[in-house]
C-alpha cells in the first residue's frame, strides 16, 4: 500500500518456530551472557586470570537456576511485572549460592577469592538477563510498532484523555499504545488521588484531579475521553459523562466489575457508556466462602433458565461449582442460547436441558425426582403487567398455580434451599401480576412449614432490573435508533432499578444464606424518574432532548402506579446478612384461607369467560386486601381489560365494547373522554 512503510525483520531469534529450536537458542544465549558476567567479575573485578573451565561451570549452574524459574518460557517482547519478579528470584538465589560457596572454600580447595567472583558474576548475569528481556519488549513496542503502523504521531486526530490514572487506566494506555492504527493520541490522565499529580504513567502525564477536567480538556484541545474507573458508582459516572459531553468531548468508558463472573480477569474493552453504567451502584462484595459451602457439590435447579434473571443466577452459580446443573424452561430459543454461552464459558460444567412448563405438574414432578435439586432457584413468572390485566387467568395458572406446582415438587423431592424470586409490585399492588406475586410469596411460606428440618424455603423481593425482558430500556433504546419520539407514561412516574448482575448476586446471598419462611427485599438504592432516564438515554446517545429528539406522554397503562413500593407498612426491619439486603417480617395468608382461595382459582379458571374474568380479581382481593383493582386495568370494566396502546385493536372502533354495559366516565381515567366513541 502507497504510504505504508515496509515492516522491519524481527531478529532471527524470535523468527523461529520450532519450539526445542526456540528454547535451545534462549538458553544458548543466556549461558552465553552468564560466561560473560562471570568473565568481567573475575578478570576486571577481582583481577585475576579468567579460566575457561570455570566460567563454563558457572554458565552452567545459571542455566540450572534459569531452568528453575522458567526464565525461558516466556515470551521475551512481553515480558511483565511477574516475568520481572521471576528473573528477580532466579538473580537473587545465584548470590545466595555464591554465599554459600564461603564454606565451601576449605572443603573443596577453593581459592578465597570464588565466592566473592561468584556473587559479582549473579548480580552481573541476572542484570544481563534483565537487559535482554527488556530491550525485546522495547523492540516490539517501538521499532516494530512504528514501522508497521503507516500513521505517524502527528496524524492522529483523536487527542484523548483517560479519566482515572489506577491499574484499569494504565491497562486502557497500553491497549492503545498498543494499538495506534487506531488514531488515538493520549494526552494525560485525569484523577483524583493528589499523591500522583503530576506523576507519569508510561510516560504519560497526570494532569490534575477532576475538578480541572474543564480547562485540561480546553488547554489540551481533548477531542476523546475514556472514563477508566469500572468501580466507581453510577453517579460519578453521570456527573463526568454530563461535564465531558457538555465539553463536546466523545465519551467511552470500560466494563463495570460487576460484569465479571468468578475468576474472570477484567479486560480493557473501550464502549460507548450506557445506562447501565450511569445507574450502577458500589460493587456487591459477597460471603463467597459461605456461597461456595452452599454450592459447590450440590445439584442446582433453575426455572425460567432462559429468561434475563434465570439465565444469570445459572452463570453466577456455575462459578461455585455445583455438581449439576438443571436449566428448566418452556422457552427452546432461550434455552438453546444459555447453552451456547455455558458451552463457552463453562465448558467444564456438568449441566442438562429440560423443556418444560411448570404449569405441566406432572412433567414438573418426573423432573424433580430424576434429579432431586439440593438447591431450587423459581425464576419462571409472567411478569408484563399490562398484558396480565387484559389476561389475568394466566396469572393465575403460571404465577400462582406454577409455583405451587415447583413447591410441592421442591418439597417430595428433599429439596435443601428453595428460592423464589418475587417483585415490588407484590407490595400493596394494583395490578394483577402483583397480586399473583404476593399470593406466590405466601405459598412459599407456608412451604416453608412443612419442610424438613435444616431446609430453607425463601423468596427475594426486587423492582426492576436494566436490560431485561420487558424493561423499559431496551423500549427507549428502540425508539432512539428510530428517531423518536421517546414515550414516558407520565411525568412524575419513579421505578427501582438494578443491573442484572448486581441482583442475581444478592439473590444468591439473601436466598441460600437467609433464614426460612423469610420475605428479602433486595435494597434497590433511590427511585429513579422514568423522565430522568429518558432523557439520559438520549444524551447517552448524542441527542438533545427537546432538539434533537421528543419525549412525549402517553399516559398510565393498564393496571400501573407512578410509584412502586418494597414493603408493607407493617414488614420492613433490617438483617445483618448483607448490607444491601432487607428482611421483612411477612404476614401470610392462614392456611384454610390459601386452601380455599386456591380451590376457587381452580374452579374460576373452568368457567366461562364473562364470568372468569370478575371471578378471578374478586378471589385476588380476598386472598390480597391490599390489593386495589387498577381503574385502567381489570378493575374498569370489572375484568374485562382494554390495552387502549395496542396499535391493532382487538375490538374495532366502530364495534361495541364486549362489555355490554360500559360505566360512566370516571375522573381518574381521563383518555376515556378521547375514546369513548370506541367503548
Amino acid at each position: 500500500m502507497e504510504g505504508q512503510a515496509r515492516p522491519l525483520a524481527m531478529p532471527a531469534l524470535f523468527q523461529v518456530e520450532n519450539p526445542m529450536l526456540r528454547q535451545a537458542g534462549k538458553q544458548t544465549m543466556d549461558g552465553l551472557l552468564a560466561a560473560t558476567a562471570w568473565l568481567i567479575a573475575e578478570n576486571l573485578w577481582a583481577g585475576s586470570d579468567w579460566q575457561l573451565r570455570r566460567m563454563g561451570i558457572w554458565a552452567l549452574i545459571s542455566l540450572a537456576v534459569g531452568g528453575l524459574f522458567q526464565l525461558t518460557r516466556h515470551v521475551y517482547r512481553m515480558t511483565d511485572l511477574r516475568d520481572s519478579i521471576r528473573l528477580g528470584m532466579a538473580t537473587l538465589t545465584l548470590m545466595c549460592l555464591s554465599m554459600f560457596l564461603e564454606l565451601l572454600t576449605g572443603p573443596l580447595s577453593l581459592s578465597p577469592q570464588i565466592p566473592h567472583i561468584a556473587f559479582g558474576a549473579s548480580i552481573l548475569t541476572g542484570g544481563f538477563w534483565g537487559t535482554l528481556r527488556i530491550g525485546c519488549r522495547w523492540w516490539r513496542e517501538t521499532q516494530v510498532r512504528q514501522t508497521i503502523i503507516p500513521a505517524r504521531i502527528s496524524e492522529r486526530k483523536n487527542r484523548t484523555l483517560i479519566v482515572g490514572a489506577g491499574q484499569a487506566g494504565a491497562l486502557v494506555l497500553q491497549e492503545l499504545l498498543r494499538h495506534s492504527e487506531l488514531g488515538f493520541l493520549v494526552v494525560g490522565f485525569i484523577d483524583d488521588d493528589a499523591s500522583i499529580k503530576g506523576e507519569r504513567i508510561h510516560g504519560i502525564p497526570v494532569l490534575g484531579d477532576t475538578t480541572r477536567l474543564e480547562e485540561v480538556v480546553r488547554k489540551y484541545k481533548v477531542s476523546n475521553a475514556i472514563l477508566a474507573v469500572p468501580s466507581a458508582p453510577g453517579l460519578v459516572v453521570r456527573r463526568l459523562n454530563a461535564v465531558l459531553q457538555a465539553l463536546h468531548v466523545q465519551v467511552k468508558t470500560v466494563p463495570g466489575l460487576y460484569n465479571l463472573l468468578g475468576t474472570q480477569v477484567w479486560k480493557p474493552v473501550i464502549r460507548d457508556v450506557s445506562i447501565e453504567d450511569v445507574l450502577r451502584r458500589d460493587t456487591v462484595h459477597l460471603d463467597h466462602s459461605a456461597l461456595l459451602e452452599a454450592i459447590e457439590g450440590s445439584v442446582v435447579l433453575i426455572t425460567g433458565a432462559g429468561g434475563s434473571i434465570g439465565s444469570e443466577l445459572a452463570r453466577q452459580i456455575a462459578t461455585f461449582g455445583p455438581k449439576h446443573m438443571v436449566l428448566l424452561g418452556r422457552g427452546e430459543n432461550s434455552l438453546w442460547m444459555i447453552q451456547r454461552e455455558f458451552q463457552r464459558l463453562f465448558p467444564g460444567q456438568a449441566y442438562s436441558l429440560e423443556l418444560m412448563d411448570i404449569r405441566n405438574r406432572t412433567g414438573l414432578r418426573e423432573v424433580f425426582q430424576l434429579y432431586r435439586p439440593d438447591i431450587v432457584m423459581h425464576a419462571a413468572a409472567h411478569k408484563h403487567v399490562p398484558f396480565l390485566e387484559t389476561h389475568p387467568v394466566e396469572a393465575v395458572l403460571n404465577n400462582i398455580f406454577g409455583t405451587m406446582n415447583v413447591v410441592e415438587a421442591a418439597l417430595e423431592s428433599g429439596t435443601r434451599s428453595f428460592v423464589s424470586i418475587s417483585t415490588d409490585k407484590a407490595v400493596n399492588p394494583t395490578n394483577v401480576l402483583g397480586a399473583s406475586k404476593r399470593i406466590a410469596e405466601c405459598i412459599v411460606l407456608e412451604a416453608s412449614k412443612k419442610a424438613q428440618a435444616g431446609s430453607r424455603f425463601v423468596s427475594v423481593r426486587f423492582g426492576n432490573v436494566l436490560g431485561s425482558r420487558g424493561s423499559v430500556v431496551p423500549v427507549f433504546k428502540e425508539q432512539i435508533e428510530h428517531g423518536g419520539p421517546i414515550t414516558v407514561t407520565h411525568p412524575e412516574m419513579t421505578r427501582y432499578f438494578m443491573t442484572i448482575p448486581e441482583a442475581s448476586q444478592l439473590v444468591l446471598q439473601a436466598g441460600l444464606l437467609g433464614e426460612t419462611g423469610k420475605v428479602y427485599v433486595l435494597d434497590m438504592g433511590e427511585a429513579v424518574k422514568i423522565l430522568d432516564l429518558a432523557a439520559d438515554m438520549a444524551r447517552l446517545s448524542g441527542l438533545t432532548p427537546g432538539r434533537d429528539i421528543e419525549i412525549e406522554f402517553a399516559g398510565l397503562r393498564p393496571g400501573e402506579k407512578l410509584h412502586e413500593e418494597l414493603f408493607l407498612d407493617q414488614e420492613r426491619s433490617s438483617t445483618e446478612l448483607h448490607s444491601k439486603v432487607f428482611e421483612t417480617n411477612p404476614q401470610g395468608i392462614s392456611p384454610d384461607k390459601l386452601f380455599e382461595g386456591l380451590e376457587g382459582f381452580r374452579k374460576a379458571v373452568g368457567l366461562p369467560y364473562r364470568q372468569r374474568q370478575p371471578e378471578i380479581v374478586r378471589l385476588l382481593q380476598w386472598m390480597v386486601p391490599t390489593y386495589t383493582p387498577s381503574l385502567l386495568g381489570v378493575g374498569r370494566y370489572g375484568g374485562f381489560a382494554w390495552n387502549r396502546r395496542q396499535a391493532n385493536l382487538p375490538v374495532a372502533p366502530d364495534k361495541p365494547c364486549r362489555r355490554k354495559n360500559p360505566p360512566q366516565k370516571d375522573a381518574t381515567a381521563p383518555w376515556l373522554v378521547q375514546n369513548k366513541s370506541k367503548i
